[in-house]
């Protein structure tokens, strides 16, 4: 693999080495914060909204234009992961041998979540496509030292390859399909991060495959490539909007710099939902590694420090996130299921690990667990597990959320309400 090479190892510490001095390959257009805060697509206006912003969020909500609602709202969210994304594409397909897989009417994809995302979104058919994509070998070609660039640009590895592989798998045929459920009032959102704002972007996709926009493909494409581009690893992704007359370009890279797992929205976390519905809503979570810490002897290197301390961040937000998208389900009487890696399943130190056997052995795993149904957690005690106390206790997909929130997520539930 690369990121073991020695040359690719000396290149990545030249680079940090040189971005001291902040050295870029692009010049920007600047704009105003009042110019990002009203800035769209053009034509779309609601294909981004940003994740604190209720307003924007009420207008992208499933159903909200009159389709049919279903009996039960299913919400699926994929957290980020990198190479450990194989385990959630093996969970959805497993889940589908199960029989028991529901059509969701939301999901939500951060980082390699959000490539699963518009597979997820489209249901069983979709599945062959998840286990090529991550047991095919592909993702072995992700990581490729940008040369020169890896010093003086933006990334250490080519975005070429990233690009490519997206490239491989949405086509029209697939945004024609996601438009066709959109219109039904289900939704399809990935996160990615606007670093300029330093906030939390939700893009619309289905609304973007739905629309008239002559760039919907190769949009749809550039939000994938931005949600799944670790910034410094991989260059970010320039998306380009319209503010009255000005346009520019929005800098946007991984999701999980600020959400690496999106089921409720910041701006609705704190809030008591009414629901008219006497079904609640479900909110399933699949965490692409582990909730837990994962003890490993880091090497003396670069890119080694570097990753695992933004795997080690990613798992501090990832953890906050849950325990308050647990109290919000618990306040509003919605059900909540986790599913993760198991503490005790021997892991790479990294993310950053395309090896396709180990992928391989990642997908098997989320396919057997989720082929048994026990995968879903209805608490948070997952959080207290440890690699030494083996597999943290299931729960079948039926039961209702525990009314209590375990000693492991030490917060008072009081303070929110």
């Amino acid at each position: 693999m690369p990121t073991r090479g020695l040359i690719g190892s000396l290149l990545v510490g030249f680079w940090i080495a040189f971005s001291l001095v902040d050295c870029s390959s692009f010049s920007r257009v600047a704009f105003t914060r009042a110019e990002q805060d009203v800035a769209a697509i053009p034509g779309i206006p609601d294909a981004r909204v940003w994740a604190d912003d209720p307003t924007g969020l009420s207008r992208t909500a499933p159903f909200s234009d009159g389709q049919r609602k279903p009996r039960s709202i299913d919400v699926l969210a994929l957290s980020g992961g990198g190479a450990e994304g194989a385990f959630g594409a093996g969970l959805l397909v497993g889940w589908t041998e199960a029989g028991n897989r529901p059509e969701f009417s939301v999901v939500s994809g951060t980082s390699s979540g959000a490539l699963i995302a518009p597979f997820a979104f489209l249901g069983a058919s979709h599945d062959a496509t998840l286990k090529d994509l991550f047991t095919s070998g592909i993702a072995g070609t992700l990581l490729r030292v940008d040369g020169l660039n890896a010093i003086f640009g933006s990334g250490a590895f080519k975005t070429e390859p990233l690009k490519l592989l997206i490239a491989r798998y949405i086509d029209e045929d697939l945004l024609h399909l996601v438009a066709d459920q959109h219109r039904r009032g289900r939704r399809l959102f990935v996160v990615t991060t606007n670093i300029d704002a330093q906030r939390t972007a939700l893009w619309n996709m289905g609304a973007i495959a739905a629309s008239d926009y002559s760039e919907r493909l190769q949009l749809f494409r550039d939000i994938l490539v931005a949600s799944a581009s670790a910034p410094g690893l991989f260059a970010p992704t320039y998306i380009q909007v319209q503010a009255g007359n000005v346009r520019f370009q929005e800098m946007h890279v991984d999701g999980a710099v600020t959400s690496n797992v999106l089921a409720v929205p910041e701006s609705v976390l704190l809030q008591k939902v009414a629901f008219r519905s006497t079904a609640k809503p479900k909110l399933y979570i699949i965490v692409n590694g582990k909730v837990t810490p994962d003890f490993a002897v880091i090497g003396d290197g670069t890119l080694s420090i570097v990753a695992r301390s933004f795997y080690s961040t990613v798992k501090a937000n990832t953890r906050s996130t849950l325990i308050a998208t647990y109290d919000f389900a618990r306040r509003n009487g919605w059900q909540f299921r986790l599913a993760a890696i198991q503490p005790d399943y021997a892991m790479t130190s990294t993310t950053f690990n395309f090896d396709t056997d180990y992928m391989r052995g990642l997908f098997n795993l989320g396919f057997s667990t989720g082929r048994t149904g026990q995968q879903w957690q209805s608490s948070l005690q997952a959080l207290a597990a440890s690699p030494g106390s083996g597999r943290f206790s299931s729960s079948g997909p039926n039961e209702r959320v525990e009314a209590r929130v375990p000693p492991a997520a030490v917060i008072s539930s009081g303070a929110w309400e």
